[in-house]
């Protein structure tokens, strides 16, 4: 199987996905009854920005041409490791081998072992060779590298376990967000769908937020009623209430617009349902703060990632910024 078969069978599926046929429905429905966090709108966001942002053919192209990628790759056999935070939160490592030319071998997370499956059972229909290429075990031994995705606790079991082969192993990330108080009701409303899209278990969800002293918290609370629908969700509810709960016992300050709660605080991971701030008096310090912190997957402001572009990564914004391509090109 050559690149331009592969890439013939990338636009292919982009078409699919879109199309939305009732076998893919059914598949997404089955996902959601699956993981009481796949609500059917987040999987067709996750979708929608794997067609737009990692399977339009001139990014495709553009990707491709920026390794030099060619038919000439010695073909090695990946292991995947996947996690499950976010629906097909693991279809840019995929994506990534497959293009590449090598093969893979892919544990998926039980959160999140339905939607991939099915894309790869729809490849081998329009082409029995993607069989050669892409296949799902529960055990991944014997394989030449390993990419590997999970917790901070997880990462240390895949450093033991994969030290002997080329790896990347990647641990918890978060967003954060800086904020100048000027900005404008439409960077609010985007700045919260970076909150809590996927109700905010993504690692590029905004979790943070540094304001300057005197910030006037009311826009921002009013830009989260876009998401005040999370409270008929039981799971997200059930959070909701406990670290509620936790802020009225501890008679800690928070300010909240009935789902979700602002409270200071220095940590920049919070609890789902929640959103820690900071104030600054300079935000130079708070710029070189992050610099040092590696946990920062990205930060959203009107300079780096763009309001509302937190959950939109593209081809070349690899995870934990280790360069996935680079590393399988070079095995």
């Amino acid at each position: 199987m050559n690149l331009q078969k592969r890439l013939d069978l990338l636009q292919k599926l982009s078409n699919y996905l879109q199309e939305n046929e009732l076998e893919w429905q059914q598949a997404k429905e089955n996902a959601s009854a699956h993981n009481g966090w796949f609500i059917p709108e987040f999987i067709d966001v996750a979708i929608n920005n794997i067609c737009t942002e990692f399977l339009m053919l001139e990014k495709l192209i553009a990707w491709t041409k920026h390794y030099h990628l060619d038919d000439n790759i010695i073909s090695k056999n990946i292991g995947i490791v996947m996690a499950g935070n976010i629906p097909l939160v693991g279809f840019h490592d995929c994506l990534a081998v497959f293009i590449s030319g090598h093969k893979q071998t892919i544990k998926l997370s039980s959160k999140d072992d339905i939607l991939l499956k099915y894309i790869v059972e729809k490849l081998c229909q329009w082409d029995a060779d993607v069989k050669n290429y892409i296949s799902f075990s529960e055990m991944l031994k014997g394989c030449d590298a390993y990419i590997a995705t999970g917790s901070n606790n997880s990462a240390r079991y895949f450093e033991q376990y994969f030290a002997k082969y080329p790896n990347i192993i990647r641990r918890n990330r978060t967003a954060v967000a800086i904020l100048t108080g000027n900005e404008s009701e439409h960077q609010l409303e985007k700045l919260s769908d970076d909150v809590h899209l996927f109700f905010g278990l993504g690692c590029r969800n905004v979790t943070k937020i540094f304001v300057p002293e005197q910030y006037d918290f009311v826009p921002l609370l009013k830009s989260f009623d876009k998401y005040k629908y999370f409270g008929d969700n039981n799971k997200y509810k059930n959070n909701y209430d406990y670290q509620l709960s936790i802020a009225l016992m501890n008679n800690i300050y928070y300010m909240t617009n009935g789902s979700t709660l602002l409270i200071e605080s220095n940590e920049i991971f919070s609890a789902i349902s929640q959103l820690n701030y900071s104030f600054y008096n300079d935000v130079e310090i708070v710029n070189k703060l992050l610099a040092q912190n590696n946990e920062v997957q990205c930060i959203v402001n009107s300079t780096a990632t763009d309001f509302g572009k937190a959950q939109q990564p593209g081809l070349f914004d690899y995870a934990d910024g280790i360069d996935t391509m680079q590393f399988l090109l070079t095995l």
